[in-house]
């Protein structure tokens, strides 16, 4: 008997060696992909939308600084994962990261919803875009969602520090819920899932579906816009997908069962990694990212035939999105 017990505790110890070896390792892979890559991605809308905002860009802005918010603070969970998945820093600390992590996860994924629609509207819609295609809407549509994020990842405060609940492990950082906590997470977790992800899911698929559709009925338009705009919504609902989805569906089966799914915590890990392929969609949705770094390397080498060359890209990238 002595034998097994020990058994299954070396066995437990184990799996949760190998968990925290697996998650500390995406996290590694994560912030030494997406720090550099959103970093060039804030540096190229920033000089875009000095010299002419689009409401695209603006969105794609704040996008950025989601993912950015989002790896400045990653560097804690690598402690965490680091330690054996045991938060030995200030339980503020614990609190701050936990409501960042889920802000900026629900408003990417609002954010890219956002994208989607003013696609939409300057595909299927083309004049009434041009009358609505001022900066002022993008700026004021962003503001929003934010707020909408912020305001519902509050609840990662609510749980923690509502002297109602108590925690029922310290030593972890924002896990082993009290039924007390579970009683008012699980129900705000499923209405996270409907209007954080499943609506903003519906928006994007019909919106780039009918613009595929659109598109393809133009035969004036090359095989190549063509090409471009199928690749930007197949990246944009492969995000969904497989890097939002998974993570909200586990609060669905976490509310008919009463209590979170094992796996839950992998499928964190998809979300993390969404940092990385956000500059993918990117370079779909916009000529930004492509045009300013190009523009940039050819200033710091000295290439003025190569700037004159890129400026007519740019030029001729503007004209179409007008």
């Amino acid at each position: 008997m002595c034998s097994f017990w020990f058994c299954l505790s070396y066995s437990f110890k184990a799996m949760v060696w190998v968990k925290s070896e697996v998650i500390l390792s995406i996290y590694i892979i994560t912030f030494l992909i997406g720090l550099p890559a959103n970093i060039l991605a804030l540096y190229a809308f920033s000089v875009k939308i000095h010299n002419k905002p689009t409401p695209t860009d603006i969105l794609l802005l704040n996008l950025t600084v989601s993912d950015l918010l989002f790896l400045f603070f990653l560097p804690l969970k690598m402690y965490e994962a680091a330690s054996g998945m045991q938060w030995y820093l200030p339980e503020f600390l614990c609190s701050i990261t936990s409501y960042t992590f889920f802000s900026t996860i629900y408003t990417s994924s609002l954010l890219l919803m956002a994208v989607s629609v003013v696609r939409y509207l300057a595909v299927a819609f083309p004049i009434t875009y041009r009358k609505l295609h001022k900066p002022f809407y993008s700026v004021v549509a962003s503001t929003i969602i934010w707020l909408l994020t912020t305001a519902h990842c509050s609840i990662v405060f609510i749980i923690q520090h509502h002297p109602d609940l108590s925690q029922s492990n310290t030593s972890v950082c924002y896990e082993n819920f009290t039924e007390q906590q579970l009683a008012i997470l699980l129900p705000v977790r499923l209405e996270f899932f409907v209007m954080l992800c499943l609506v903003p899911l519906m928006v994007c698929l019909f919106c780039y579906l009918r613009c595929i559709w659109i598109l393809y009925m133009f035969p004036r338009i090359s095989p190549g816009q063509k090409k471009k705009a199928i690749g930007m919504a197949l990246g944009t609902l492969a995000v969904f997908l497989v890097c939002v989805f998974p993570y909200n569906f586990s609060h669905v089966l976490g509310f008919y069962t009463g209590h979170s799914p094992s796996w839950r915590y992998y499928t964190l890990l998809l979300s993390a990694f969404n940092t990385c392929l956000d500059p993918i969609i990117f370079y779909f949705s916009s000529s930004t990212f492509c045009i300013t770094i190009k523009m940039s390397i050819c200033k710091m080498l000295g290439l003025r035939q190569g700037q004159a060359a890129i400026q007519r890209e740019s030029t001729i990238a503007d004209i179409g999105q007008e």
